[in-house]
């Protein structure tokens, strides 16, 4: 089954533009000719997502998402823990909006799916210019909360 379902687990959900958010990910994963399999994504708190990163990863601290990757060849599948406490956070100090925050963090993620990663200056400066194109293709006006 190919799709990217939506989940809120400790959190009441929040209007994120579903349809549009759903297509530009499908538009980034073609971009990146790769195919779409199953993306869960699943919007928590920064309680929620602490006991994750302690469980799974070992870490004692707060994140925007956690990235779980079950890839298959071109074919990207996985799960994408995020914080909407994070996500309103980061919007705040980077003087963004909300919803161009949580597309960003959805774009990371996914992209993290398809190879890339952000642990050099090099890979992050790579992994930024990708999500600022990604971001550049939606149409955010009317999508302010």
């Amino acid at each position: 089954m190919n799709e990217i379902e939506f989940f809120f687990e400790d959190y009441s959900p929040v209007n994120f533009f579903k349809d549009t958010l759903v297509n530009r990910v499908k538009f980034l994963i073609n971009k990146e000719i790769k195919e779409l399999g199953t993306i869960s994504v699943i919007f928590c708190s920064d309680k929620y997502l602490l006991e994750i990163n302690k469980q799974y990863l070992d870490h004692h601290y707060y994140t925007d998402i956690i990235t779980f990757d079950y890839v298959e060849e071109n074919v990207i599948s996985g799960d994408l823990f995020i914080s909407l406490d994070r996500i309103n956070e980061n919007a705040n100090e980077y003087l963004t909006t909300f919803i161009r925050e949580l597309y960003r963090v959805v774009f990371h993620g996914v992209l993290h799916l398809i190879g890339y990663n952000d642990k050099t200056d090099k890979e992050q400066e790579e992994m930024t210019e990708k999500e600022n194109y990604y971001l550049g293709e939606v149409d955010f006006r009317g999508m302010e909360l």
